[in-house]
């Protein structure tokens, strides 16, 4: 596709009708060979179902725990079990290159800011003894999604997290191959569908695949 094509193309996605993105999100990686689990949450804009831009928050779920050796006042080694803790804003773009009724293949990518730490217990309430050390995320992917109906589908994705931090500082790497396996249902169609007739659905309906 040629740059004047790839333009004219944007040009026609963003002026046609767009919904709202919103996702809760879960996907798996690694950390010191143990799988872990990252959640987020997601909020944007939809363009012709071919390119969704947004924004979100993505935190590690998983308890992923280290023991560190500390001397006390004694002089003696006490054992401390700490877990890992990350969050971030993230940043997403995700654009549709191959669609058809039922399939669709798209290039999602996401990029965010965020901090990692270790604590002394699992819940994420932010304490000033709890020194936290910058993270900066780049994930690029690839997704593939099927549409059952108009309005429910399944996808799956695998992308690559790749992270800027002092990796002295935190005791672990957390680059990781990503993957997740996903359950999609669209609320605007499934409201068509349901409401054919309704003032909502003849201004931004019906529904399409």
């Amino acid at each position: 596709m040629s740059r004047a094509q790839f333009l004219d193309s944007l040009h026609d996605i963003f002026n046609n009708k767009s919904s709202i993105d919103a996702r809760l999100e879960s996907r798996n990686s690694f950390i010191d060979n143990q799988i872990i689990s990252v959640t987020g949450v997601r909020l944007g804009v939809a363009f012709q179902r071919k390119l969704r831009v947004g924004g979100g928050i993505s935190w590690l779920k998983s308890d992923f725990k280290k023991d560190f050796y500390i001397e006390n006042e004694l002089g003696k080694t006490d054992t401390i079990s700490r877990f890992l803790k990350m969050a971030y804003i993230a940043y997403y773009i995700d654009f549709v290159f191959h669609k058809t009724k039922r399939w669709q293949l798209s290039v999602p990518i996401q990029a965010g800011t965020g901090f990692a730490w270790w604590k002394n217990d699992k819940n994420y309430l932010l304490r000033e003894d709890n020194k936290k050390h910058f993270l900066l995320l780049y994930e690029p992917g690839i997704t593939v999604q099927f549409k059952v109906f108009r309005w429910f589908g399944l996808g799956a994705d695998v992308a690559y997290r790749f992270t800027l931090v002092n990796s002295k500082k935190i005791g672990e790497k957390l680059n990781s191959p990503t993957y997740s396996f996903k359950i999609l249902v669209w609320f605007d169609q499934l409201y068509y569908e349901l409401f054919p007739n309704s003032k909502f659905t003849k201004k931004k309906g019906p529904a399409v695949w």
